[in-house]
């Protein structure tokens, strides 16, 4: 499976992405912003970072970007995407999923290893956990406060697509504790959390169990890798 990573300028976490995508055995494709060509790939990360120096908002830059024509018509006709931090961002700007995200309501930076409990296991991303996992993921943001309308999300409550929810503290103000979405389909998912930076012994968040200490990203990945193989 060769899984693509978007660099664009600003972007910081693409390397660490393509390597949590070696870690889970599939082959990493580095992709550029200005291209309108996939390389072919079976899936998409669109990775952290600070894309076009979140100049107007985080992301909405980027949504405009050259690829991005393609992944969104890669992701209509079902190939999975996942937006991590910056990624989720543009996902929202560019109305592959719902809601919106703003400035942390604490008004600074937050970096913290963040507790998530896994709601949606039904994704091209999360079908390797169980539902109500509790999870232990890096979170480094300054505009991840998740917001949409009350019907707003009354309806992505009600359809099963908030995938991950904040657990003991909401780092960001985001509504109903959210951190993360699914489009209808399940095959787009966005989070503010970093799954690329939990996926190697000794490199992630302290855990109580230390040998599982930093992995429980790797699951994104290989739950991706999951998904491409049962089509």
């Amino acid at each position: 499976m060769r899984i693509g990573v978007v660099t664009f300028p600003g972007s910081l976490d693409d390397r660490d992405a393509l390597r949590a995508i070696r870690l889970a055995d599939a082959e990493p494709v580095a992709l550029w912003h200005g291209s309108h060509d996939l390389d072919g790939v079976d899936a998409l990360v669109l990775p952290g970072g600070f894309s076009y120096g979140d100049y107007l908002r985080a992301g909405a830059i980027a949504a405009h970007a050259p690829i991005m024509s393609e992944v969104v018509d890669a992701a209509g006709k079902g190939m999975p995407v996942l937006g991590i931090c910056n990624g989720f961002q543009m996902l929202t700007e560019a109305h592959l999923l719902p809601g919106g995200l703003i400035r942390n309501d604490v008004g600074t930076f937050v970096r913290r290893d963040q507790a998530l409990r896994v709601e949606q296991t039904d994704t091209a991303w999360t079908n390797g956990f169980t539902h109500g996992q509790e999870i232990v993921i890096p979170l480094k943001n300054g505009e991840g406060g998740f917001i949409a309308s009350d019907e707003e999300l009354d309806r992505i409550e009600g359809e099963g697509r908030v995938v991950f929810r904040y657990l003991g503290v909401n780092p960001n103000g985001s509504l109903r504790d959210i951190a993360g979405v699914s489009n209808e389909r399940g095959n787009v998912v966005g989070l503010m959390p970093h799954p690329e930076h939990a996926t190697e012994l000794g490199f992630g968040p302290d855990t109580r169990d230390a040998m599982r200490s930093g992995t429980d990203g790797l699951t994104f990945f290989t739950s991706a890798i999951r998904a491409l193989q049962a089509v």
